[in-house]
């Protein structure tokens, strides 16, 4: 199984879980006052996917553990290249992304996705990505090959839509990635 997550504020009911089920995409949200770390743990250990696309930064930049090589406090080289926010500017969400890859690593591969980005080479601002007025509906069409298209309510459900399409290009090799090993690589 393979798994797409659009990853939010730890209690904000915002995280979403996407994955395909019998041919079908599946989405699970995390409740309002819920522990989205939590949930996804579960999830983790109830379905054992072999490969998860997290939207958050899973790396500081390489000046903390390499000040001889890089120089930036607050970008990443792969945040420069696709204009993401500094991990340093997100700090908590950082801090409990990696915490989360470092618990659920041993157990399935964990990668950094960027949704926004994938959504940008799709041209989904067309339909209003992120926007009011936003068509879910037409953003679906170009993201899926199916007729079956989960009715969405949320940026986040679409969000992770778009990690899980990042994750399984990445299992098919031919996901877009920048960056640097040494630093994080995210891929979109």
């Amino acid at each position: 199984m393979i798994v797409g997550i659009d990853y939010g504020s730890k209690l904000a009911g915002t995280t979403v879980i996407a994955f395909e089920n019998e041919g079908e995409i599946t989405l699970m949200s995390s409740k309002k006052n819920q522990d989205a770390d939590r949930m996804i743990l579960d999830f983790v250990d109830e379905y054992n996917p072999k490969l998860i696309g997290l939207d958050a930064p899973l790396s500081l930049p390489g000046v903390y553990s390499n000040p001889e090589r890089f120089d930036d406090y607050f970008y990443r080289l792969a945040d420069k290249e696709v204009s993401a926010m500094s991990p340093m500017f997100l700090g908590g969400l950082t801090a409990r992304a990696m915490k989360l890859k470092s618990l659920i690593g041993a157990k399935t591969e964990v990668i950094e996705v960027y949704p926004s980005m994938r959504a940008k080479s799709l041209n989904l601002s067309e339909f209003a990505y992120k926007k009011k007025g936003a068509d879910y509906s037409k953003m679906l069409k170009r993201i899926l090959d199916t007729s079956e298209l989960p009715d969405l309510k949320t940026s986040h459900e679409l969000d992770a839509i778009l990690a899980l399409q990042i994750a399984l290009a990445f299992r098919r090799g031919n996901a877009v990635d920048v960056g640097t090993v040494e630093e994080g690589i995210i891929y979109y």
